[in-house]
């Protein structure tokens, strides 16, 4: 460590002896910062300068009319608030002079409002729709971020058009739906209203048809006890008859009798008169009894009958009234009421049976009144006849003075009326037959009737229980239309009438308003890209450094100096440059008014920033050469677009993608955008940590790999140095176990290795050139099938170009594998051309050297005293000559 101090101190004295040296210091310190510095200002506010854009607006609308919305004109609109708009630098003038402008790049952009803009703007109101065009011409030539700008201004001019069109349409439709929502609101509570009425007088009529199938069903149930009572007197009848039908004959046997009796009384009147009319007033005094029973059942018979005709009657006037209602209810019925159907249905069905019934009720009262007209015929015909005998047989009784005369003028007219009395008994006992029939008939008819009237009323019942499921349904929905006052909807139609038309549409123009919270404000875009342009700074800069300043450490003044101690030595000396310039960017930064939410830390983070960033260029630069300083510029050149430094990751192609967490800028503009807008989490410490990484595997490689890699990096600089062009140093290099092992071969067989070593040398000389070619010819296929590659598919330009840049790679490194072979084929053949001693030493030296400890001086005496160096142009071929001449002088 003291080595390092040693050398750092005196690289600081030789620098402030030559004040010319600090001048050039100070200027490769400031001038990256200047780079910062006036990118950071140029980019400070350029969205606030677009007014100073021009664009042109040419306004050829000839303007439209329609019923709806009158004479209007869109471009006029526009040119109104674009007028107002200062955004942009508008300019308003005709298309000739815009187009002009535009190709002439005065104006970047012009947009044209064709002759039917507003014609095709109202062939929204037609079946016809014709989308309305703004024809935008831009200039892309002018500039590349101009196009964007432009574009968004005409998307303002979009926006105002469809600003306007959408508040003028939504007034106007507001105030429709104002005029309608008053209207609804109006045909509503009359619908309401008539819709009570008409609930209220279907409530009424199905409580008036209740009402009538009660008494339906009241007067179904009399007739029902009236029938009872009807086929009891029909039963009754039916006995009376019989017992009459018994009399009758008892009649037509004492009638026969009696006139057995006038015929034997003919024979003997003269003897038995006086016996004769006793007989006779006791046959008077039985066809009386006879005939008073007759008549007693057949008006008990035509009495029953009548109660049945009565109780059939009244029947068939109930059944007639339940139809009437019935009807009646069903023609004041509302089609549209619910239940309307079944209700209608069940009625109907209802209506038929009761018809139904109702004939077969006529039918029976018809039966009835004909059987009582029979009845009180067959009265007055039994009547008749038992009066005729009884006035015959009381004329007998009262001749009797003239018995003789009148039993002869007499008795002839008793038979007579004896044989027709006879007869009328027994037309009246089949009469009474007949009648019996017809009970039995009747009979059947009222049981019929009777079950019929069981099924009414169950029917009746079931209908009352319709008409009340209907009249709980009515009610409901009467409640359900009162309620609508209260509903939503109501509510709804009613708020139409209060809308405010210009409200609406300017709520349509703008129906959301964005409420911006931004998280970690930064106030301008220059403090925005302060963290990219900084970072270019701090690699451009320590990049400068190790471009300008010696790599290779001298060991004046220093003794013991090992190649690692000269490494940091020399590191030290640019790291503390490279803080000067780190700490005058930062500082320079919060000078001109960067936002940042901690400027001593961000002061810090440039300086460590730095320290990564110089650990990286100057291992590469010291490991690889030239190389390596190529390596640098790849890499700020990819990090660039891949750092995502000015655009999201996110947008870059998926080649930078990918290769955006190997990118030391993307941790470094990271660190400092936290300190630019404000820390969040851990994501601060993370980018410092992985920066961190970087920078130990650079000093792992500055320290390990120098030594490995010293010959690579001679060799390029002895052919540039060839060249008397490019500027190069002596590589101070460590002993190679490649050298050792060609010193130990040479050593045991010396004859063996330089016949192997003449052997590689000419075959290398024969495929030398053709493996250069082979090489570049196969780079240069490659090369245009990436080329084809891009052209079919451009969305792989990027991914080519990397392929592309990796090709390049290899094609170098395959050139240097050519070169450092023949490198040390050259070696090898001077190792043969040695003699024995001298082999010794050199194997000595070479291992002494290996050693990590290996002190320059030493190197230098090697290199001094070795017999082995010879011109970068010599050949394989020309040191093995050199060697075979060698051996013969010995």
């Amino acid at each position: 460590m003291r080595n390092v101090l040693r050398v750092f101190t005196r690289d600081a004295r030789r620098l402030l002896r030559v004040p010319m040296a600090l001048v050039i210091l100070g200027g490769l310190i400031i001038l990256p910062c200047f780079y910062a510095w006036f990118n950071i200002v140029g980019f400070w506010n350029p969205y606030g300068n677009t007014r100073a854009i021009r664009v042109d607006v040419v306004n050829l609308d000839q303007g439209a009319s329609n019923a709806q919305t009158g004479e209007i004109n869109v471009g006029d609109q526009i040119i109104e608030q674009l007028k107002s708009n200062h955004d942009i630098g508008w300019q308003f003038v005709g298309k000739n002079e815009a187009m002009t402008n535009v190709k002439s790049g005065a104006s970047y952009a012009a947009i044209v409002i064709p002759a039917e803009f507003s014609s095709d703007m109202l062939t929204i109101m037609s079946d016809h729709f014709v989308q309305p065009k703004l024809d935008y011409y831009e200039n892309e030539k002018a500039n590349a971020i101009a196009p964007k700008i432009t574009s968004a201004a005409a998307g303002i001019v979009t926006t105002q058009v469809n600003n306007t069109f959408v508040s003028q349409v939504s007034e106007a439709v507001a105030q429709q739906l104002q005029k309608s929502g008053g209207e609804a609101g109006q045909r509503l509570t009359d619908s309401q209203s008539h819709t009570l009425l008409a609930l209220d007088q279907g409530v009424a009529d199905i409580n008036q048809a209740r009402e009538g199938l009660k008494s339906t069903s009241t007067a179904i149930g009399q007739g029902q006890t009236a029938l009872g009572d009807a086929k009891t007197a029909l039963n009754q009848s039916n006995t009376t008859i019989n017992q009459v039908q018994s009399a009758v004959g008892q009649t037509q046997s004492l009638v026969s009798d009696v006139q057995k009796e006038l015929a034997n009384f003919t024979d003997t009147a003269s003897n038995a008169y006086v016996s004769g009319a006793a007989q006779l007033s006791d046959i008077s005094s039985q066809i009386n009894g006879v005939t008073g029973q007759v008549s007693s059942g057949a008006q008990q018979i035509n009495a029953q009958v009548g109660s049945a005709i009565n109780a059939v009657q009244s029947i068939v006037t109930a059944t007639g009234s339940t139809i009437t209602g019935i009807q009646q209810y069903l023609n004041q019925l509302d089609p549209q009421a619910q239940g309307f159907q079944q209700v209608h249905d069940q009625l109907t069905a209802t209506v038929n049976q009761l018809q139904a019934r109702q004939q077969s009720d006529q039918q029976l009262l018809a039966t009835l009144k004909g059987l009582n007209t029979t009845t009180s015929g067959n009265i007055s015909d039994i009547q008749k006849a038992s009066d005729g005998i009884n006035a015959a047989i009381q004329q007998s009784s009262n001749s009797a003075g003239s018995v003789r005369d009148a039993l002869t003028r007499n008795l002839p007219q008793i038979n007579q009326a004896m044989s027709a009395m006879s007869a009328s008994a027994g037309a009246f006992s089949s009469s009474l037959t007949a009648q019996q029939q017809v009970i039995g008939q009747s009979v059947n008819l009222l049981d019929g009737l009777d079950g019929q009237l069981t099924n009414t009323v169950s029917a009746l019942n079931s209908l009352d229980q319709n008409l009340a499921s209907a009249q709980q349904s009515l009610q409901s929905v009467r409640a359900d239309v009162t309620a609508l006052n209260s509903a939503a909807i109501w509510n709804k139609v009613n708020a139409l009438t209060s809308l405010q038309p210009q409200q609406i549409a300017q709520f349509m123009v703008s129906p959301v308003q964005v409420n911006e919270k931004t998280l970690f404000p930064v106030p301008n875009y220059g403090s925005s890209m302060a963290p990219l342009f900084t970072n270019l700074a701090l690699w451009i800069g320590a990049f400068v450094f190790v471009v300008l300043i010696r790599q290779e450490v001298d060991t004046e003044g220093i003794e013991g100096l090992t190649v690692r101690q000269a490494y940091l030595g020399r590191w030290m000396l640019m790291a503390v440059l490279d803080v000067m310039g780190s700490i005058l960017v930062t500082v320079g930064n919060i000078v001109i008014g960067v936002h940042l939410v901690h400027p001593g830390l961000f002061v810090f983070t440039g300086v460590y920033i730095g320290f990564v960033y110089l650990a990286i260029i100057y291992a590469l630069s010291v490991c690889f050469g030239y190389v390596g300083k190529g390596i640098v510029v790849i890499l700020v050149i990819m990090q660039i677009p891949g750092a995502s430094g000015i655009y999201p990751i996110q947008m870059m192609p998926k080649f930078f993608q990918v290769l955006y967490p190997f990118f030391p800028f993307a941790h470094g503009i990271a660190a400092m955008r936290e300190l630019v807008g404000g820390f969040y989490d851990h994501y601060y410490l993370e980018a410092l940590g992985i920066l961190a990484v970087f920078a130990v595997c650079a000093i792992i490689v500055g320290i390990f790999l120098r030594s490995r890699l010293g010959s690579f990096s001679r060799l390029f600089n002895r052919n540039l140095d060839a060249s008397e062009l490019f500027v190069s140093e002596d590589v101070q290099i460590l002993g190679s176990r490649r050298r050792i092992n060609q010193l130990v071969r040479a050593i045991t067989d010396r004859q063996k290795f330089r016949e192997e070593t003449a052997r590689q040398a000419q075959w290398f000389h024969d495929k030398h050139r053709w493996m250069i070619r082979i090489i570049v010819l196969a780079g240069l296929a490659v090369t245009v099938g990436l080329f084809i590659l891009s052209w079919v598919n451009p969305n792989l330009k990027a991914t080519v170009l990397g392929l592309w840049g990796l090709l390049l790679l290899l094609m170098f490194a395959s050139l240097v594998f050519v070169e450092y072979a023949q490198q040390n084929l050259a070696y090898a053949a001077e190792v043969g051309g040695m003699a024995s001693p001298d082999l010794e030493t050199a194997l000595r030296r070479e291992i002494r050297a290996t050693q990590s400890s290996a002190v320059l001086d030493e190197i230098a005496e090697k290199k001094q005293a070795s017999t082995l160096e010879f011109p970068p142009d010599k050949t394989p071929d020309q040191g093995k000559g050199n060697a075979t001449e060698q051996g013969q002088t010995k």
